[in-house]
């Protein structure tokens, strides 16, 4: 085969669906109908996140607990998507209109009836498809901010899930304290306790691996209803427990995806160090820590040290350990000694008393 011919080959790989050519949700249903329940797909006339109506069956991220049926907290993505991007500054900056198909769902399949599907297919579609994950106990809108504004502005398909388990439920924002023994404190200084679904019955967190799994065959798929071709390229991406999903994803089903971009990505090992040996030597310190006045040289700063953490970086009386026993140690201790230990019987004010 001559060169040129070899090019004009591979030339309808290499350029975009021209933009006119609009995707038909009934296209993509006929192909998904059946492995999908409770479908809201709609055509949309911008697929980034300027695109905001309020209304789950017309704005690219719907408002937080507009599920019916859900208890409050359960389904959040507008402030799921602030969490890996909170800074409106340091967001993809949005500089055009992305027309396409917005679809999302749950995933008939799952026993649990909790797994969510989300996918975006842009009517100038470069050929290619990124799968997410989703950090923490996060809806599949996670990556609005992060990720979505960002692939959609260069024509990629999108999709993504929400790793097969929905958020939380408000158990108590005042004391007395919580009497549901599932229950954990949002922080130190919280009275507000929450239940993680993700530590009920059916729950393991080997699953999301498989939602991953799922989403990038359903999308797969979906691409290939909609743009009559399956995609050149897969590429898994994902944050914190998302970046878990796109480790384990890529382990599992490595001829599914060409490449991952795991961030920060959670490592869990039955073998210590692991979050249940990290965890607590620095939520037992981190009060006599601040009392110390966050000296370096104090017992419980060594003490934290000792356990394998990096010096605190402190700036006046902010700490950056500070941050992290605010919003990250006491509430993922709970959630994973919820999950490995669930007989443990818990003080009512705290989730660190077995150390």
């Amino acid at each position: 085969m001559s060169r040129m011919l070899r090019f004009a080959a591979l030339f309808p790989l290499l350029v975009p669906l021209p933009a006119g050519a609009a995707v038909t949700c009934a296209d993509v249903l006929r192909v998904l109908g059946s492995r999908l329940v409770d479908v809201n797909c709609f055509a949309s006339p911008d697929l980034t996140t300027n695109n905001t109506t309020n209304d789950i069956k017309t704005s690219t991220t719907p408002p937080d607990n507009s599920l019916s049926g859900l208890p409050s907290g359960a389904f959040t993505p507008f402030t799921d998507r602030t969490v890996i991007a909170p800074s409106a500054g340091k967001r993809t900056p949005i500089t055009k209109v992305v027309p396409g198909l917005q679809l999302n769902a749950r995933i008939a399949s799952d026993p649990q009836g909790q797994a969510r599907f989300l996918l975006r297919l842009p009517n100038n579609w470069n050929g290619r498809l990124v799968v997410a994950g989703a950090s923490g106990t996060r809806s599949e809108f996670n990556g609005d901010f992060a990720w979505s504004d960002y692939v959609m502005q260069k024509g990629y398909a999108y999709a993504s899930q929400n790793k097969g388990v929905l958020n939380l439920s408000i158990v108590t924002l005042a004391p007395p304290p919580p009497t549901d023994p599932l229950a954990c404190r949002l922080n130190p200084t919280s009275p507000v306790f929450v239940h993680f679904f993700d530590n009920d019955p059916g729950q393991p967190f080997a699953r999301w691996a498989e939602f991953m799994v799922s989403a990038a065959e359903l999308a797969r798929d979906g691409v290939k209803a909609g743009y009559g071709r399956p995609p050149n390229f897969t590429y898994a991406v994902g944050t914190s427990n998302g970046g878990y999903q796109v480790r384990r994803a890529v382990e599992i089903a490595p001829k599914l995806f060409d490449g991952g971009v795991d961030w920060e990505g959670t490592f869990v090992d039955e073998h210590a160090p692991n979050i249940l040996t990290d965890l607590p030597p620095a939520i037992l310190n981190f009060p006599d820590y601040t009392a110390s006045g966050l000296s370096a040289m104090s017992t419980a700063a060594k003490n934290i040290q000792a356990a394998g953490y990096p010096p605190d970086i402190v700036a006046g009386t902010a700490s950056l350990w500070g941050r992290y026993n605010m919003q990250f140690w006491e509430v993922t201790q709970c959630q994973w000694q919820k999950r490995l230990d669930p007989a443990y019987v818990l003080t009512p004010t705290s989730c660190v008393t077995r150390l």
